[in-house]
């Protein structure tokens, strides 16, 4: 596809022994077989963000970052009914970069499969200027989710994904070229 949509994908735990891996891999290999998109990984156990938001080194690079991108999907745990700590960090690290821009979520954990996280993180997107895909995808109980090579047959996660690309390819392309023509005045 021409001018493909740079979209970076934001794993959100850091937690020893997580499982954001696995739930990572698995929507990267289907981001990566859409045309629409080049993709990126920011990984925020390899992305040390200050938690006192004070400018430190990689900030700037992380700042930068962001605002080159179109389009993002976080990839959360749901820890005790919320999101963890470090993608709040990440948020509110950068502040224009996010902008006018589309976000989506893949969640799990326990019974909920991560949707209360989610359902707190679009507010605080919204808060932030940015666009909230409708569909998400979450797993319930994720471990038992995937098989021992990272891949999983729940019919209703891989339909909500394809969904979700679609609906992140369309406001990706809408915002990128109403910023291009007038910039978002937030």
């Amino acid at each position: 596809m021409e001018n493909p949509l740079r979209l970076e994908v934001i794993v959100a735990s850091t937690r020893p022994g997580r499982f954001a891996p696995v739930v990572a891999d698995w929507f990267l290999k289907a981001a990566r077989a859409d045309e629409r998109f080049t993709v990126g990984v920011i990984d925020l156990l390899d992305t040390p963000l200050p938690v006192d938001l004070s400018e430190a080194p990689g900030v700037g690079e992380y700042r930068e970052r962001i605002a080159a991108a179109d389009a993002f999907v976080a990839v959360t745990s749901e820890y005790n009914h919320g999101y963890p700590a470090s993608l709040k960090t990440a948020l509110d690290t950068a502040k224009r970069e996010w902008r006018a821009k589309p976000i989506g979520f893949v969640s799990y954990g326990g019974l909920s499969g991560g949707l209360r996280a989610v359902e707190q993180l679009r507010q605080v997107v919204a808060e932030i200027h940015m666009v909230s895909i409708r569909e998400s995808v979450g797993f319930a109980e994720a471990k038992r989710k995937f098989d021992d090579v990272g891949e999983t047959r729940d019919g209703a996660a891989i339909d909500a994904c394809e969904r979700m690309l679609r609906q992140l390819a369309w406001w990706g392309r809408t915002l990128r070229d109403a910023r291009a023509a007038d910039p978002y005045p937030g």
